[in-house]
């Protein structure tokens, strides 16, 4: 008990990463699987090729974007603005999937969270790695995996019997109100808490 008291004790920027991630990350871990059955099954053009080309537009926006994201990030007092932007940014795509029904609106959205992601990651990783407790780092990214994975777990299993028993609108809609959820713990995030990368 002593051990995991000890362990728990964390700074609150850690604590606001690890809480935000767990309704952010979950959600749309869930949004992979579910978002390539919708496609073909339920969009007018879906098929398989489409879900994959949606899949890959998403990936291509965000790695060509992150880079030289970050690389601004690095240089500039803002990184919690940023983070709130692309955060935000995710949090409306599930809502944009409740209205498509061409793959080309899937594209689309598919382009805004590759946007998001590209500014949201950056900045996460940034104000993460500066903000580990000393000699608690392995600790705490392994809570953040282990809650990240456990809560993808809860959420696969109850987006999939949403999507199965009721729409996949309900699940998607499921997935933004966890996104929102995240994005309201960043508010939480001050800018006194956080150090610049460019000091280090």
């Amino acid at each position: 008990m002593e051990f995991l008291i000890n362990n728990f004790v964390m700074n609150r920027t850690i604590k606001l990463l690890i809480f935000s991630s767990i309704f952010v990350d979950t959600g749309f871990g869930f949004i992979g699987p579910m978002l390539s059955i919708f496609i073909k099954e339920n969009l007018i053009g879906g098929t398989i090729f489409t879900a994959g080309m949606a899949s890959a537009v998403y990936l291509i926006v965000k790695s060509v974007l992150q880079l030289p994201f970050a690389h601004y990030v690095d240089k500039h007092d803002d990184k919690v603005k940023w983070l709130l932007v692309g955060t935000a940014a995710m949090a409306v795509v599930p809502f944009m999937y409740i209205f498509c029904a061409n793959v080309w609106y899937i594209y689309l959205a598919q382009i805004f969270l590759g946007l998001g992601s590209a500014l949201a990651y950056p900045t996460w990783a940034g104000l993460w790695s500066t903000h580990l407790d000393k000699r608690k780092e392995s600790y705490e990214w392994s809570l953040y995996s282990t809650l990240t994975g456990l809560g993808t777990a809860i959420i696969a299993s109850l987006g999939a019997a949403i999507a199965q028993w009721y729409s996949f609108e309900a699940a998607f809609a499921l997935v933004g109100l966890l996104a929102v959820i995240g994005f309201v713990i960043l508010l939480g995030l001050q800018k006194s808490d956080v150090k610049l990368l460019n000091k280090m």
